[in-house]
């Protein structure tokens, strides 16, 4: 509480000192060790009465005398004669004028009045012709003309002395005229004065012309009257220039007699720079005494003005480059409430009421919030810039950077970038062509076209694709609840339909995902089924052979056939165990390949003579096909003999009695590939693949005693070396084929 009081205490001293420095700067040289008549208000009054004092009072233009000085020039009679035109220009744009008219007095049959415009035209129509017949007539017309200039500017004159003598009615004057000793008086200027200027006697005398400046500096823009007779403001050329040029010099005094100064025209401003002298004096004294006060204690003051409080952890949270035009926004502000606090000064001359002390209060308040709310900001934006590692952060955080960064992305795809910002542009550019139509209705010739044939068809085009990526984002929206069945139509070769294609994809991958994810389910259940199966069924018997063993009265000869039938069923267990094993190692790719040059002929011919005594009781006709020299593969030797092995011993098991087997090895393609078909025993469903699956049988009631894993494990084994192996079935043909890079 006590460091908010101190806060408050010291923001009130700064605001004094913060108006005193603005005031002192703009005022001090208006009221420090000045009267009223130093004053630039007095002394632009006194330069006005002194510039039109001469032309309205002391040596007014002679009427008489101007006339006779009237000169006429040859170019003004050729630009009177040629302003509209040449002759016959001129002769018809005025029957053109009359044409309708008396057109439409035959039409009323009104004799009178067709006659009577004839005589009109054909008046106009003489005067015309006598401009370009007879330089004369024109001079004359323009002498007339500059004559009425005259008599206006003497009138205006007549006006404006009234006027002066009304408005400066506080001044008194005498002068002399230098040449004639003309001695002009107004006012009294004999009495104790308040103020008082002298010329002449050593002193710079008072000149002055007959013309006011406000007249002879005038660019004589022509005027008509009702005779169609051209006329002029009063101007250098309308009279003799030495009459123009001539200069009166005068001596005597201008003086404000001190009873003159109840005047309110004079009182008004006399009061308004004594009050305010005073009330400026006062602030620049509380200034004084405010600056001594802070500077006495700066130490705790400085603390409470500039350390952290909740407005400014509060500012914190903008980011750098909003909190700096934020404190620029500030400053204007400060200059609006310092603007704010003068204004209450100046106009409390008129009368010091309630409402004036609220005004000027409130507009303190106002300065003093202002400064409260630039210190924070200030206080702000000096913590991010006191050292490198915060002004880096502060640059990173910076709302510039991130727009600029979010704006980037607007061109990751240039087609929707720059389309985007040209039909922006035209909408744009089409609203502020239609405002400046509207301002100047001729432009409509020009926006209409450019409407219909760019603004339109772009606004349309915008509308469309705004119609299409909302289409686009409720597809998406479906996709993404599940439901895949419909497709986004494609429209146009637009980036909103390369989107569109993108999302049909997906959805397409999507469902072969989901299809392949519920037949991995299914593979899963029958894998845990089969590998169940296969399993249990040796364990079965090896518990059930061993629970026989253990009865009393079992034969020798029973205990023989029950031990080879153990014996042969836990070589089976260990078999489908270790097939396991190492397929799922496979799988995985964690086993070595030790790669050489090895011959696939020999390593085919070993591997079938490894099963010749299998092939030749299987009733079945193998015939092979293999290369007269070698066929060399970069493989490892053993690993490929457990493919073929696999092949050759699941044909043996699922081949139909009696049929044959076709066994090839051949050079194609630079690759060695390895064939074997043979017609199955059992029927094989449609889908293949699942025959590459482990624990996955043709046989399909699982009759054989394989372990479902040999062509899952030739699969690996040959992934592994980088090479292919494809089942193919045709009905009951079954086909597998091998292909390796072959080397030489």
């Amino acid at each position: 509480m006590k460091n908010n009081s101190r806060r408050l205490f010291s923001l009130f001293l700064l605001t004094i000192v913060a108006f005193s420095v603005y005031s002192l700067v703009q005022k001090g040289q208006e009221y420090i060790g000045k009267d009223y008549f130093d004053s630039e208000t007095f002394q632009s009054k006194l330069y006005e009465f002194t510039n039109n004092i001469g032309p309205l009072l002391l040596n007014p233009i002679d009427a008489d005398e101007a006339k006779k000085a009237i000169t006429v020039t040859d170019n003004e009679i050729e630009e009177h004669r040629t302003r509209y035109g040449s002759l016959s220009e001129q002769i018809e744009n005025i029957n053109s004028q009359y044409e309708d008219r008396i057109s439409a007095a035959i039409d009323s049959k009104s004799t009178k009045v067709k006659t009577a415009l004839i005589k009109e035209r054909d008046a106009k129509i003489d005067d015309i012709t006598k401009n370009f017949e007879d330089d004369e007539y024109i001079k004359a017309k323009i002498i007339d003309s500059k004559k009425r200039a005259i008599d206006d500017y003497v009138a205006n004159v007549s006006n404006e002395k009234r006027d002066l003598l009304n408005n400066y009615r506080f001044f008194a004057f005498k002068f002399t005229d230098v040449d004639t000793q003309k001695t002009t008086t107004f006012g009294d200027v004999d009495s104790p004065a308040a103020f008082s200027i002298k010329y002449g006697k050593g002193r710079e005398l008072l000149k002055s012309n007959s013309i006011n400046s406000n007249y002879s500096n005038y660019d004589g823009n022509p005027w008509y009257d009702d005779s169609d007779i051209v006329s002029t403001r009063l101007e250098p050329s309308d009279i003799d220039q030495a009459l123009i040029d001539k200069t009166y010099q005068y001596e005597g005094l201008i003086t404000i007699p001190k009873n003159a100064l109840q005047y309110a025209e004079f009182a008004t401003d006399y009061k308004a720079f004594k009050t305010n002298q005073i009330w400026y004096s006062i602030i620049w004294g509380l200034g004084l005494i405010s600056l001594i006060l802070l500077i006495a204690s700066w130490k705790s003051h400085k603390k409470a003005i500039l350390e952290s409080n909740n407005a400014t952890h509060w500012i914190h949270k903008w980011s750098i480059d909003v909190r700096i035009i934020s404190l620029l926004v500030t400053i204007w502000a400060l200059f609006i409430g310092l603007l704010l606090v003068e204004d209450g000064i100046e106009y409390s001359y008129y009368r010091i009421s309630v409402y004036q002390l609220l005004r000027f209060g409130f507009a303190f308040v106002i300065l003093y919030l202002i400064i409260w709310i630039f210190l924070a900001q200030l206080v702000s934006v000096l913590e991010d810039l006191n050292s490198e590692e915060k002004l880096m952060k502060a640059y990173q955080n910076s709302l510039a950077r991130k727009t600029f960064e979010k704006l980037q992305d607007l061109f990751l795809n240039r087609s929707i970038g720059f389309q985007s910002v040209i039909l922006l542009g035209i909408i744009f550019l089409g609203g502020l062509g239609l405002a400046g139509a509207l301002v100047a209705w001729h432009l409509f010739l020009i926006y209409i076209p450019l409407f219909l044939f760019i603004l339109l068809p772009a606004t349309l085009l915008f509308l469309t694709r705004m119609s299409y990526l909302n289409r686009i984002m409720k597809e998406t929206e479906q996709m993404a609840a599940g439901r895949l069945s419909n497709e986004i139509k494609i429209q146009g070769k637009s980036a909103l339909a390369s989107h569109a294609k993108n999302l049909n994809d997906l959805r397409d991958g999507v469902r072969t995902s989901i299809s392949e994810q519920a037949k991995s389910e299914r593979l899963k259940t029958e894998l845990i089924t089969n590998v169940s199966h296969d399993l249990r069924t040796p364990l079965t018997s090896i518990i059930t052979y061993t629970d026989l063993l253990k009865k009393p009265n079992v034969t020798e000869e029973e205990r023989n056939s029950y031990i080879a039938i153990l014996d042969k069923k836990s070589q089976r267990l260990k078999t489908l165990i270790e097939d396991l094993f190492e397929v799922s190692k496979m799988a995985s790719g964690n086993i070595e390949l030790h790669k050489q040059r090895v011959d696939l002929n020999q390593l085919l011919q070993q591997a079938l003579a490894e099963h010749e005594e299998d092939i030749t009781k299987s009733a079945l006709d193998f015939r092979v096909n293999t290369p007269d020299g070698p066929l060399h593969a970069y493989v490892d030797g053993q690993k490929w003999w457990r493919v073929l092995d696999n092949l050759i011993v699941n044909t043996l098991k699922y081949a139909l009695e009696g049929t044959r087997v076709y066994v090839t090895l051949r050079q194609h393609n630079g690759e060695a590939e390895f064939v074997i078909k043979n017609v199955t025993k059992y029927e094989i469903g449609e889908n293949v693949e699942e025959l590459y699956e482990r624990f996955k049988r043709a046989d399909a009631s699982r009759h054989t005693d394989g372990s479902g894993l040999g062509l899952a494990i030739a699969q690996s084994i040959v992934d592994l070396h980088g090479a292919r192996m494809k089942i193919e079935v045709d009905g009951d043909l079954f086909k597998v084929t091998v292909n390796v890079v072959s080397v030489y």
